[in-house]
């Protein structure tokens, strides 16, 4: 990140964006960019919603304010997993923009992803429960060479019913830890004030900002991991 987060926002938002290329494995157009403004430069991920392809379950044009309001959460909660995202015009229009995470290779993803005793990786199965993550693959984990393990693709969150399809189910039905509740009472705490349900609302429906509401209730009602649906596949395809 560029000296602060204020500081890598304001690049994101305002900076000169350059296409470098295109991330040919995403299913919508993911276009890695330089950024760049009064001599600070970094990359990113730009995705245009004229990009985004239609789904049967997401309204048309509305997967990168989802990413948006991803970031929004977990900023609020102080998760820091969504790296800084903004929505801004760019040479294919409007879409998200997201600071560029550059991965510790030397991690075996498979193997994080199946762990249990990562505290990192738990804090992002109680995110993607908030958020009603429908796609958390192996692939979207992104571990720092720092420590710090942050996750990406967040386009397909936030749906009104419960769709929780992801890699991370190692604890089902287990309590939630201390620190999870804590982030869960400060994250409901900001949506009762209205500051943050006023910033999702202009991404999501309000359908889909009270179910949001109510996922962080009955986490912090019933103070356990989710279990996966009964009638929706609990496993993204592919997992990685």
């Amino acid at each position: 990140m560029l000296g602060d987060e204020g500081a890598t926002l304001e690049l994101l938002t305002v900076g000169s964006l350059e296409v470098e290329g295109r991330l040919v494995e995403a299913s919508n157009a993911t276009l890695y960019c330089t950024i760049s403004r009064s001599g600070s430069t970094a990359a990113c991920v730009y995705k245009p919603v004229a990009g985004e392809r239609p789904l049967w379950d997401f309204p048309d044009g509305t997967l990168a304010g989802r990413e948006i309001a991803a970031y929004a959460v977990s900023k609020a909660a102080g998760w820091d997993i969504v790296p800084p995202t903004v929505y801004r015009d760019g040479p294919f229009g409007p879409g998200m923009c997201q600071l560029w995470i550059d991965a510790d290779e030397s991690v075996d993803l498979v193997a994080l992803a199946r762990s249990s005793g990562d505290a990192r990786l738990r804090q992002m199965a109680v995110f993607d429960a908030v958020v009603n993550n429908a796609d958390r693959k192996i692939g979207h984990l992104l571990p720092t060479v720092g420590g710090h393990l942050y996750g990406c693709d967040h386009g397909v969150c936030f749906g009104s019913e419960y769709k929780l399809r992801t890699v991370l189910w190692q604890w089902r039905g287990e309590r939630l830890p201390a620190a999870a509740l804590a982030a869960l009472e400060r994250l409901r705490a900001l949506l009762a004030d209205g500051e943050l349900a006023t910033e999702l609302a202009a991404w999501l429906s309000s359908a889909e900002v009270a179910a949001t509401v109510r996922r962080v209730d009955m986490l912090l009602k019933h103070q356990v991991h989710p279990l996966p649906p009964a009638d929706w596949p609990a496993v993204p395809w592919p997992p990685i």
